[in-house]
């Protein structure tokens, strides 16, 4: 008998040193869980703005609600809609309107760390922030606080059309996945403190897309004081507007 309390006391001490080696945050909209490992805090799937479903899709993205609970944050997000690449090898996982999570990867007890913002690529059709090639632990173990994101994509993300604007009136128009962008940079400011991370050291950087949006990104009044550096591979500032007279596909 006395092993079976011995072993009891033993597992509730285990499970209470496992509780309180959970991570958890304050930010703007409640508390946030995450989960630990290797002196490594990862917190997966926050939202940093309202689903931009129903009279959000095609809308520039609303704050994110607050919310009484603790967030489990230890899932990624699902990825924006987007066409399915099986031929080259790439699935995203589950697909939902419901996308504009970030990710975070931040050294155990940082301190005004420098931050950086991952801006994933895909020709702004197809990718997520939190496919498993951009997991964040090597900048954490470098000392950095690393942030992914996603953004709206494809005609959900950049669509314009005559009917669109009759709706938005003096709202801004089109290029929504960019306007995400921006919400997840105020976000970074508004709450990277709390993960340890220092918001006037924010690097913005992404490849293809992502480098065409950090360009952008650099141009746009939007984002002024939004981030201090900025850093693009491989993607132009340049892009055409695109002309679609056909059924898109997978739409």
């Amino acid at each position: 008998m006395r092993f079976i309390y011995l072993a009891l006391a033993l597992m509730a001490i285990l499970a209470a040193r496992a509780y309180g080696a959970t991570p958890v945050v304050t930010i703007d909209t409640g508390k946030v869980a995450g989960e630990s490992g290797s002196g490594i805090n990862v917190y997966k799937g926050i939202p940093y703005a309202a689903p931009p479903t129903g009279n959000l899709r095609w809308a520039p993205p609303a704050p994110a609600g607050r919310r009484g609970e603790t967030l489990d944050a230890t899932e990624f997000g699902p990825a924006c809609p987007q066409p399915a690449r099986p031929d080259r090898g790439r699935d995203f996982g589950p697909q939902s309107e419901d996308c504009l999570t970030l990710n975070v990867w931040a050294p155990e007890n940082a301190a005004n760390a420098p931050v950086m913002v991952w801006i994933h690529g895909g020709a702004f059709r197809i990718g997520n922030g939190g496919a498993p090639f951009y997991d964040g632990r090597h900048f954490a173990d470098k000392g950095i606080v690393f942030v992914s994101i996603n953004y709206r994509l494809g005609y959900l993300g950049f669509f314009a059309h005559p009917a669109l604007t009759a709706q938005a009136g003096d709202a801004p128009l089109a290029n929504y996945g960019l306007m995400d962008q921006v919400a997840a940079l105020k976000w970074v400011q508004h709450n990277i403190a709390a993960f340890g991370g220092d918001p006037a050291q924010v690097t913005i950087f992404g490849e293809s897309a992502g480098a065409s949006s950090v360009l952008f990104l650099m141009a746009s009044p939007e984002a002024r004081g939004l981030f201090a550096r900025a850093i693009s591979e491989s993607g132009g500032g340049f892009q055409r507007p695109r002309y679609v007279s056909h059924d898109l596909p997978n739409m």
